[in-house]
């Protein structure tokens, strides 16, 4: 039953977009293994892994690198990172963007930098706006999609006194669909003249269908939105290794591409399965399944 529903959802298959980008998860136990997947027969275009240098699993790969200053250095004067990406692009190696700060309005034990906007503001100055001298593109710091990230961007602004030129903004989400596209159209708005990346995007611990239906959603959006200029699905790792639920993984306990990892790599669906996703695993999963196959049903 669930399957024949399934086949009146809107799904999207062997799309490509020179968007579309890969958050490189180093630390998982298969990242290795798993590395070539990424840019065998793959349509991506370019990665970052949270920080300054090219992930060794990756070398041989045509992806284009962009560094990130995860978070602020202990030491105030220390200007390691962009020593270090001044040197490599006078070198010759192709740097074009740079990415600054991982969530720094959350806590380190979610995954944020932790960062004051008024230490923000002085890290960002240091490390971040010289390269543009370059002819590097700089990223404001990369706020997570909530209120709090919101705020703590304008309070970051004030902090910079009119200093701090960006080039572009990266944004992340992890919610429903229409947050994430009053998000998008928040920041747009907000933010008219930068570019928008989305570095992070996913629905973490739902059920498979629910997962794919935001993928299918997200990407549509993602592409036909002109000033979204780059983005990355979150989800780059074994179901097993994932910290936002089975479902949003691309490969397999196995290490098979799942349906959401082939599309987003411009394949078919596989038809593999990553373990533990389940089917519907709640009432409201039903409901909204059913309001979604009663909107589709009145599309045909």
């Amino acid at each position: 039953m669930w399957a024949a529903l399934l086949s009146l959802l809107p799904i999207v298959t062997a799309s490509s977009s020179s968007k579309r980008g890969l958050v490189f998860i180093s630390s998982t136990k298969d990242s290795t293994t798993d590395a070539p997947v990424w840019f065998t027969n793959t349509d991506l275009t370019w990665y970052y892994n949270y920080g300054a240098y090219p992930s060794q699993q990756l070398r041989q790969s045509a992806l284009h690198f962009v560094p990130m200053l995860w978070g602020a250095p202990d030491d105030k004067n220390d200007t390691s990172f962009l020593d270090s990406v001044r040197s490599r692009k006078l070198s010759g190696e192709n740097i074009t963007h740079v990415l600054a700060m991982n969530e720094p309005d959350m806590k380190k034990d979610v995954g944020g930098s932790d960062i004051s906007p008024s230490d923000a503001a002085s890290v960002w100055l240091k490390q971040i706006q010289p390269l543009k001298a370059l002819g590097i593109k700089v990223s404001a710091p990369v706020v997570s999609g909530s209120p709090s990230g919101y705020s703590w961007l304008k309070s970051w602004q004030d902090q910079c006194d009119g200093e701090c030129n960006p080039d572009f903004m990266p944004i992340h989400w992890y919610g429903p669909f229409a947050g994430f596209a009053s998000w998008v159209g928040n920041m747009t708005t907000t933010y008219p003249n930068l570019e928008i990346w989305v570095t992070e995007f996913g629905l973490p611990n739902a059920d498979l269908i629910s997962t794919q239906v935001f993928y299918n959603e997200s990407i549509n959006m993602l592409d036909g939105w002109s000033n979204v200029s780059r983005y990355a699905y979150f989800g780059s790792f074994r179901s097993d290794s994932s910290n936002i639920g089975p479902a949003a993984a691309m490969l397999t306990n196995e290490g098979q591409l799942t349906d959401i990892g082939s599309w987003y790599l411009g394949g078919n669906a596989t038809g593999a399965k990553p373990e533990g996703s389940g089917c519907v695993k709640s009432r409201s999963t039903v409901l909204f399944f059913l309001v979604l196959l009663a909107h589709c049903l009145l599309s045909i």
